[in-house]
Protein backbone atom coordinates (compact mmCIF):
# COMPACT_ATOMS: atom_id res chain seq x y z
CA UNK A 1 0.00 0.00 0.00
CA UNK A 2 1.49 3.50 -1.00
CA UNK A 3 1.32 5.56 2.06
CA UNK A 4 2.90 8.49 0.44
CA UNK A 5 -0.82 10.54 -0.61
CA UNK A 6 -1.60 10.08 3.06
CA UNK A 7 1.87 11.18 4.34
CA UNK A 8 1.58 14.37 2.51
CA UNK A 9 -2.03 14.93 3.71
CA UNK A 10 -1.51 14.96 6.81
CA UNK A 11 1.90 16.98 6.96
CA UNK A 12 -0.34 19.58 4.88
CA UNK A 13 -3.29 19.41 7.44
CA UNK A 14 -0.65 19.16 10.13
CA UNK A 15 1.05 22.46 9.27
CA UNK A 16 -2.30 24.22 9.08
CA UNK A 17 -3.67 23.67 12.60
CA UNK A 18 -2.63 25.91 15.00
CA UNK A 19 -2.29 24.41 18.07
CA UNK A 20 -2.96 26.60 20.59
CA UNK A 21 -6.37 26.93 20.15
CA UNK A 22 -8.23 23.49 20.27
CA UNK A 23 -10.23 23.15 16.79
CA UNK A 24 -13.96 21.80 17.24
CA UNK A 25 -13.71 17.41 15.92
CA UNK A 26 -16.30 19.07 13.41
CA UNK A 27 -14.10 21.54 11.80
CA UNK A 28 -10.96 19.56 11.50
CA UNK A 29 -12.98 16.91 10.00
CA UNK A 30 -13.97 19.75 7.55
CA UNK A 31 -10.43 20.74 6.98
CA UNK A 32 -9.79 16.75 5.93
CA UNK A 33 -12.36 16.28 3.67
CA UNK A 34 -11.70 19.13 1.96
CA UNK A 35 -7.99 18.20 1.91
CA UNK A 36 -8.80 14.49 0.69
CA UNK A 37 -11.90 16.05 -2.03
CA UNK A 38 -9.14 18.70 -3.81
CA UNK A 39 -6.32 15.45 -3.80
CA UNK A 40 -9.26 13.09 -5.37
CA UNK A 41 -9.26 15.87 -8.12
CA UNK A 42 -5.40 15.25 -9.29
CA UNK A 43 -5.39 11.68 -8.48
CA UNK A 44 -8.74 9.28 -9.21
CA UNK A 45 -10.23 7.72 -5.92
CA UNK A 46 -13.07 5.99 -5.35
CA UNK A 47 -15.85 6.85 -2.89
CA UNK A 48 -14.52 4.29 -0.90
CA UNK A 49 -10.90 5.19 -0.81
CA UNK A 50 -11.46 8.92 -0.21
CA UNK A 51 -13.53 7.66 3.02
CA UNK A 52 -10.69 5.72 4.48
CA UNK A 53 -8.61 8.35 3.99
CA UNK A 54 -10.83 10.88 5.67
CA UNK A 55 -10.95 8.48 8.23
CA UNK A 56 -7.43 7.59 8.76
CA UNK A 57 -6.57 10.82 9.22
CA UNK A 58 -8.43 11.85 11.94
CA UNK A 59 -8.04 8.82 13.64
CA UNK A 60 -4.39 10.28 12.85
CA UNK A 61 -5.29 13.44 15.00
CA UNK A 62 -7.99 12.66 17.14
CA UNK A 63 -8.15 9.01 17.29
CA UNK A 64 -5.88 6.67 17.69
CA UNK A 65 -4.04 6.44 14.64
CA UNK A 66 -3.92 2.83 12.50
CA UNK A 67 -5.34 1.35 16.32
CA UNK A 68 -8.78 3.23 15.68
CA UNK A 69 -10.12 0.43 13.02
CA UNK A 70 -9.03 -2.82 15.53
CA UNK A 71 -10.69 -0.70 18.14
CA UNK A 72 -13.56 -0.61 16.78
CA UNK A 73 -13.80 -4.11 15.03
CA UNK A 74 -16.07 -5.91 17.51
CA UNK A 75 -14.71 -9.07 16.52
CA UNK A 76 -10.93 -8.02 17.98
CA UNK A 77 -11.16 -8.81 21.51
CA UNK A 78 -7.63 -8.11 22.83
CA UNK A 79 -4.85 -5.58 20.86
CA UNK A 80 -1.16 -6.37 21.55
CA UNK A 81 1.26 -3.91 20.86
CA UNK A 82 4.65 -5.05 20.86
CA UNK A 83 6.74 -1.78 19.21
CA UNK A 84 5.38 0.76 17.08
CA UNK A 85 5.91 -2.10 13.76
CA UNK A 86 4.82 -5.50 15.62
CA UNK A 87 0.79 -5.87 16.69
CA UNK A 88 -1.20 -8.70 17.46
CA UNK A 89 -5.05 -9.00 17.90
CA UNK A 90 -7.03 -11.81 19.19
CA UNK A 91 -10.07 -13.12 17.65
CA UNK A 92 -12.95 -15.68 18.89
CA UNK A 93 -9.31 -16.66 21.26
CA UNK A 94 -6.73 -17.20 18.07
CA UNK A 95 -3.91 -14.86 18.79
CA UNK A 96 -2.85 -12.94 14.97
CA UNK A 97 -0.61 -10.62 13.88
CA UNK A 98 -2.23 -7.71 12.80
CA UNK A 99 -1.75 -5.68 9.29
CA UNK A 100 -0.60 -1.87 9.28
CA UNK A 101 1.89 -0.43 12.12
CA UNK A 102 2.64 3.16 13.34
CA UNK A 103 4.53 4.82 11.27
CA UNK A 104 7.12 6.07 14.00
CA UNK A 105 7.77 5.18 17.76
CA UNK A 106 6.99 8.88 18.37
CA UNK A 107 3.66 8.04 16.84
CA UNK A 108 2.99 5.20 19.11
CA UNK A 109 4.40 7.56 22.66
CA UNK A 110 1.72 10.44 21.65
CA UNK A 111 -1.48 7.86 21.44
CA UNK A 112 -0.20 6.53 24.07
CA UNK A 113 0.31 9.84 26.22
CA UNK A 114 -3.52 10.75 24.27
CA UNK A 115 -5.26 7.80 26.34
CA UNK A 116 -3.67 8.03 29.40
CA UNK A 117 -4.09 12.01 29.66
CA UNK A 118 -8.07 11.39 29.30
CA UNK A 119 -8.61 9.44 32.62
CA UNK A 120 -5.74 11.56 34.39
CA UNK A 121 -2.87 8.92 34.40
CA UNK A 122 0.77 9.54 34.03
CA UNK A 123 3.27 7.43 32.50
CA UNK A 124 7.11 8.40 31.76
CA UNK A 125 10.85 7.34 32.52
CA UNK A 126 10.24 7.83 36.16
CA UNK A 127 6.64 5.80 35.97
CA UNK A 128 6.89 3.35 32.94
CA UNK A 129 3.91 1.46 33.91
CA UNK A 130 0.95 2.35 33.68
CA UNK A 131 -2.98 0.85 33.79
CA UNK A 132 -5.58 3.12 32.02
CA UNK A 133 -8.80 2.80 30.32
CA UNK A 134 -10.45 4.08 26.69
CA UNK A 135 -13.34 6.42 26.35
CA UNK A 136 -15.25 2.73 25.61
CA UNK A 137 -14.09 1.25 28.73
CA UNK A 138 -11.65 -1.17 27.10
CA UNK A 139 -8.91 -1.75 29.39
CA UNK A 140 -5.16 -0.50 28.46
CA UNK A 141 -1.85 -1.84 30.28
CA UNK A 142 0.93 0.32 29.33
CA UNK A 143 5.01 -0.66 29.23
CA UNK A 144 7.42 2.00 28.51
CA UNK A 145 10.71 2.01 27.19
CA UNK A 146 13.63 0.60 28.15
CA UNK A 147 11.59 -1.14 30.58
CA UNK A 148 9.84 -2.90 27.55
CA UNK A 149 13.24 -3.78 25.54
CA UNK A 150 11.46 -3.66 22.40
CA UNK A 151 9.41 -0.44 22.64
CA UNK A 152 6.58 0.86 24.29
CA UNK A 153 4.59 -2.36 25.16
CA UNK A 154 0.47 -1.39 24.98
CA UNK A 155 -1.89 -4.65 25.62
CA UNK A 156 -6.07 -3.14 25.30
CA UNK A 157 -8.13 -5.39 26.61
CA UNK A 158 -11.88 -5.07 24.57
CA UNK A 159 -15.32 -5.65 26.35
CA UNK A 160 -18.75 -6.37 24.28
CA UNK A 161 -21.16 -3.12 23.84
CA UNK A 162 -23.51 -5.15 25.89
CA UNK A 163 -22.62 -6.67 28.84
CA UNK A 164 -22.74 -10.37 28.69
CA UNK A 165 -25.22 -11.88 30.61
CA UNK A 166 -25.69 -15.35 32.30
CA UNK A 167 -27.88 -16.19 29.42
CA UNK A 168 -25.42 -15.73 27.05
CA UNK A 169 -23.06 -17.45 29.39
CA UNK A 170 -25.35 -20.27 29.52
CA UNK A 171 -25.46 -20.57 25.55
CA UNK A 172 -21.55 -20.20 25.28
CA UNK A 173 -21.72 -23.23 27.36
CA UNK A 174 -19.17 -21.49 30.28
CA UNK A 175 -22.31 -22.36 32.70
CA UNK A 176 -24.92 -24.69 33.24
CA UNK A 177 -28.63 -23.52 33.91
CA UNK A 178 -28.72 -25.04 37.52
CA UNK A 179 -25.56 -23.72 38.37
CA UNK A 180 -26.46 -20.11 37.16
CA UNK A 181 -30.16 -20.63 39.21
CA UNK A 182 -28.25 -21.61 42.77
CA UNK A 183 -25.92 -18.68 42.37
CA UNK A 184 -29.01 -16.34 41.23
CA UNK A 185 -30.13 -17.50 44.50
CA UNK A 186 -26.68 -17.19 46.22
CA UNK A 187 -26.09 -13.14 45.34
CA UNK A 188 -29.81 -12.35 45.40
CA UNK A 189 -29.15 -13.83 49.57
CA UNK A 190 -26.57 -11.52 50.13
CA UNK A 191 -23.76 -14.55 50.42
CA UNK A 192 -19.88 -13.52 49.56
CA UNK A 193 -18.30 -14.11 46.24
CA UNK A 194 -15.21 -14.94 44.95
CA UNK A 195 -14.77 -15.25 41.44
CA UNK A 196 -10.61 -16.65 40.74
CA UNK A 197 -8.99 -17.23 37.68
CA UNK A 198 -5.86 -17.05 35.50
CA UNK A 199 -5.72 -14.49 32.73
CA UNK A 200 -8.26 -13.88 30.05
CA UNK A 201 -10.79 -16.59 31.84
CA UNK A 202 -13.51 -14.16 31.53
CA UNK A 203 -13.40 -13.02 35.71
CA UNK A 204 -14.85 -9.49 34.69
CA UNK A 205 -17.26 -10.75 32.12
CA UNK A 206 -18.57 -12.92 34.85
CA UNK A 207 -18.37 -10.48 37.70
CA UNK A 208 -20.53 -8.25 35.21
CA UNK A 209 -23.17 -10.93 34.31
CA UNK A 210 -23.29 -12.06 38.50
CA UNK A 211 -24.36 -8.02 39.46
CA UNK A 212 -27.47 -8.49 37.48
CA UNK A 213 -28.93 -10.78 39.82
CA UNK A 214 -28.22 -7.70 42.69
CA UNK A 215 -32.02 -6.41 43.89
CA UNK A 216 -32.44 -3.16 42.00
CA UNK A 217 -33.39 -1.33 45.60
CA UNK A 218 -29.87 -1.70 46.76
CA UNK A 219 -26.87 0.96 46.95
CA UNK A 220 -23.68 -0.71 45.35
CA UNK A 221 -19.94 0.62 45.35
CA UNK A 222 -17.35 -0.42 42.91
CA UNK A 223 -13.96 0.04 43.37
CA UNK A 224 -11.32 -0.77 40.39
CA UNK A 225 -7.98 0.21 39.62
CA UNK A 226 -9.33 0.55 35.81
CA UNK A 227 -13.43 1.20 35.61
CA UNK A 228 -13.89 -1.86 33.61
CA UNK A 229 -17.73 -3.07 35.22
CA UNK A 230 -20.55 -2.04 33.65
CA UNK A 231 -23.45 -2.86 36.28
CA UNK A 232 -26.55 -1.54 34.56
CA UNK A 233 -29.67 -2.99 36.98
CA UNK A 234 -28.85 -1.04 39.87
CA UNK A 235 -29.48 2.45 39.87
CA UNK A 236 -28.20 3.61 42.88
CA UNK A 237 -24.50 3.02 41.90
CA UNK A 238 -21.14 4.74 42.52
CA UNK A 239 -18.33 3.92 40.69
CA UNK A 240 -14.66 4.37 42.93
CA UNK A 241 -11.24 4.62 40.35
CA UNK A 242 -7.91 4.67 41.86
CA UNK A 243 -5.09 7.56 40.72
CA UNK A 244 -1.68 6.91 40.61
CA UNK A 245 0.85 9.83 42.20
CA UNK A 246 1.37 12.56 40.47
CA UNK A 247 5.18 14.17 39.26
CA UNK A 248 5.62 14.94 42.74
CA UNK A 249 4.49 11.61 43.74
CA UNK A 250 1.81 13.08 45.70
CA UNK A 251 -2.18 12.31 45.45
CA UNK A 252 -2.19 8.51 45.07
CA UNK A 253 -5.31 7.13 46.18
CA UNK A 254 -4.86 3.24 46.66
CA UNK A 255 -7.57 0.90 46.33
CA UNK A 256 -7.17 0.35 50.68
CA UNK A 257 -8.25 4.21 50.25
CA UNK A 258 -11.49 3.42 48.51
CA UNK A 259 -12.19 0.70 50.80
CA UNK A 260 -12.12 2.08 53.42
CA UNK A 261 -14.05 5.33 52.07
CA UNK A 262 -16.39 3.52 50.98
CA UNK A 263 -17.56 2.34 54.15
CA UNK A 264 -18.94 5.39 55.42
CA UNK A 265 -21.16 5.71 52.23
CA UNK A 266 -23.36 3.50 53.48
CA UNK A 267 -23.29 0.72 50.69
CA UNK A 268 -25.22 -2.71 51.04
CA UNK A 269 -22.59 -4.75 48.81
CA UNK A 270 -19.29 -3.46 47.50
CA UNK A 271 -17.52 -5.08 44.69
CA UNK A 272 -13.63 -4.50 44.72
CA UNK A 273 -12.90 -5.52 40.48
CA UNK A 274 -9.89 -7.81 41.54
CA UNK A 275 -7.81 -7.53 44.65
CA UNK A 276 -3.76 -7.92 44.27
CA UNK A 277 -2.11 -6.98 47.42
CA UNK A 278 -2.28 -6.09 50.62
CA UNK A 279 -6.12 -4.45 49.96
CA UNK A 280 -7.19 -7.96 50.36
CA UNK A 281 -7.13 -7.39 53.91
CA UNK A 282 -9.72 -4.37 54.38
CA UNK A 283 -11.85 -6.26 51.61
CA UNK A 284 -11.87 -9.40 53.92
CA UNK A 285 -13.05 -6.56 56.93
CA UNK A 286 -15.76 -5.16 54.60
CA UNK A 287 -17.56 -8.74 54.20
CA UNK A 288 -16.86 -9.15 58.24
CA UNK A 289 -18.52 -6.01 59.53
CA UNK A 290 -22.19 -6.43 57.93
CA UNK A 291 -21.23 -5.95 53.79
CA UNK A 292 -22.77 -9.30 53.20
CA UNK A 293 -23.28 -9.88 49.01
CA UNK A 294 -20.25 -8.27 48.20
CA UNK A 295 -18.08 -9.42 45.38
CA UNK A 296 -14.80 -9.31 44.02
CA UNK A 297 -11.69 -11.27 41.64
CA UNK A 298 -8.41 -12.12 41.68
CA UNK A 299 -6.20 -14.36 39.89
CA UNK A 300 -5.41 -18.07 40.67
CA UNK A 301 -5.32 -21.92 39.18
CA UNK A 302 -7.72 -23.13 41.42
CA UNK A 303 -9.95 -22.80 44.04
CA UNK A 304 -7.90 -23.90 46.60
CA UNK A 305 -5.30 -21.83 45.29
CA UNK A 306 -7.01 -18.75 45.46
CA UNK A 307 -7.50 -19.56 49.11
CA UNK A 308 -3.45 -19.53 49.45
CA UNK A 309 -3.18 -16.67 47.17
CA UNK A 310 -4.96 -14.69 49.33
CA UNK A 311 -3.70 -15.53 52.57
CA UNK A 312 -0.18 -14.20 50.96
CA UNK A 313 -2.08 -10.87 49.41
CA UNK A 314 -3.58 -10.47 53.43
CA UNK A 315 -0.14 -10.76 54.84
CA UNK A 316 2.03 -8.87 52.33
CA UNK A 317 0.66 -5.97 54.30
CA UNK A 318 0.02 -6.94 57.67
CA UNK A 319 1.74 -9.27 60.41
CA UNK A 320 -0.53 -11.25 61.20
CA UNK A 321 -0.67 -15.25 62.69
CA UNK A 322 -1.65 -17.26 59.41
CA UNK A 323 -4.21 -18.70 62.17
CA UNK A 324 -5.89 -15.35 61.97
CA UNK A 325 -5.66 -14.68 58.33
CA UNK A 326 -7.37 -18.29 57.48
CA UNK A 327 -10.14 -17.52 59.72
CA UNK A 328 -10.44 -14.34 58.37
CA UNK A 329 -10.76 -16.05 54.81
CA UNK A 330 -13.24 -18.81 56.38
CA UNK A 331 -15.41 -15.93 58.32
CA UNK A 332 -15.86 -13.73 55.59
CA UNK A 333 -16.05 -15.83 52.21
CA UNK A 334 -19.04 -17.84 51.69
CA UNK A 335 -18.34 -18.83 47.99
CA UNK A 336 -15.60 -19.16 45.57
CA UNK A 337 -16.20 -19.90 42.26
CA UNK A 338 -13.07 -20.32 39.97
CA UNK A 339 -12.95 -20.40 35.81
CA UNK A 340 -11.12 -21.55 33.26
CA UNK A 341 -9.92 -20.38 29.90
CA UNK A 342 -9.88 -23.92 28.36
CA UNK A 343 -7.20 -25.32 25.47
CA UNK A 344 -9.66 -24.84 22.87
CA UNK A 345 -9.91 -21.35 24.41
CA UNK A 346 -13.20 -21.66 25.30
CA UNK A 347 -13.89 -20.05 28.52
CA UNK A 348 -16.16 -22.12 31.42
CA UNK A 349 -16.53 -21.67 35.17
CA UNK A 350 -14.78 -24.83 36.24
CA UNK A 351 -15.26 -25.05 40.13
CA UNK A 352 -18.23 -23.64 43.04
CA UNK A 353 -17.19 -24.38 46.06
CA UNK A 354 -18.85 -23.46 49.75
CA UNK A 355 -15.94 -22.38 52.23
CA UNK A 356 -17.35 -24.69 54.62
CA UNK A 357 -15.33 -22.86 58.33
CA UNK A 358 -11.78 -22.95 59.54
CA UNK A 359 -10.91 -26.40 61.29
CA UNK A 360 -7.63 -27.68 62.29
CA UNK A 361 -5.17 -24.91 61.25
CA UNK A 362 -7.05 -25.34 57.55
CA UNK A 363 -9.43 -23.70 55.81
CA UNK A 364 -12.69 -26.10 54.80
CA UNK A 365 -14.23 -26.05 50.86
CA UNK A 366 -17.10 -28.14 50.33
CA UNK A 367 -17.42 -28.99 45.87
CA UNK A 368 -20.73 -28.01 45.10
CA UNK A 369 -19.95 -27.80 40.98
CA UNK A 370 -16.97 -28.83 39.18
CA UNK A 371 -16.61 -29.58 35.12
CA UNK A 372 -16.07 -32.72 34.01
CA UNK A 373 -15.40 -33.54 30.04
CA UNK A 374 -17.42 -35.98 28.51
CA UNK A 375 -15.80 -38.80 26.03
CA UNK A 376 -16.84 -36.20 23.04
CA UNK A 377 -13.93 -33.96 24.24
CA UNK A 378 -10.51 -33.87 22.09
CA UNK A 379 -7.39 -31.66 21.97
CA UNK A 380 -9.14 -29.28 19.12
CA UNK A 381 -12.53 -28.93 21.44
CA UNK A 382 -13.42 -28.94 24.93
CA UNK A 383 -17.02 -31.06 25.63
CA UNK A 384 -18.89 -31.62 28.99
CA UNK A 385 -19.91 -29.49 31.60
CA UNK A 386 -20.19 -27.85 35.30
CA UNK A 387 -21.65 -31.33 36.95
CA UNK A 388 -23.45 -30.91 40.67
CA UNK A 389 -21.02 -32.91 43.37
CA UNK A 390 -24.26 -34.32 45.43
CA UNK A 391 -22.58 -32.22 48.43
CA UNK A 392 -25.37 -29.99 49.56
CA UNK A 393 -24.75 -26.56 50.79
CA UNK A 394 -24.08 -26.34 54.64
CA UNK A 395 -24.54 -22.90 55.51
CA UNK A 396 -28.29 -22.04 54.37
CA UNK A 397 -28.65 -19.08 57.42
CA UNK A 398 -28.29 -16.46 54.73
CA UNK A 399 -30.86 -18.31 52.18
CA UNK A 400 -33.53 -18.45 55.15
CA UNK A 401 -33.00 -15.07 56.52
CA UNK A 402 -34.04 -13.51 52.73
CA UNK A 403 -36.80 -15.90 52.57
CA UNK A 404 -35.47 -18.18 49.82
CA UNK A 405 -36.51 -21.32 51.30
CA UNK A 406 -37.88 -22.51 48.07
CA UNK A 407 -36.44 -25.31 46.34
CA UNK A 408 -33.87 -25.13 49.35
CA UNK A 409 -34.06 -29.02 49.57
CA UNK A 410 -32.30 -29.15 45.96
CA UNK A 411 -29.26 -26.80 47.17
Amino acid sequence: MDDRPYEALRKQIAEQLDYSQTLPDESLLEMIESKVFAYSEQVYLTAGSKKAMVSRLFDSFRGLDMLQPLVDDPSVTEIMINGPADIFVERDGVVMKAAGAFESAQKLEDVVQSVVSKVNRVVNESSPIVDARLTDGSRVNVVLSPVSLGGTAVTIRKFPDRPMTVSDLIRKGALTAPAADFLEKLVAAKYNLFIGGGTGSGKTTFLNALSQFIPPDERIITIEDSAELRILSVPNLVRLETRNANTEGKGEITIRDLIRTSLRMRPNRIIVGEVRGAEALDMLQAMNTGHDGSLSTGHANSAADMLGRLETMVLSGAELPVQVVRKQIASAIDILVHLSRMRDKSRKVTEIHEVAGYRDGEIQLNPLYVFKESEGSCVERVVGELTATGNVLQNRRKLELAGLKAGLEAL
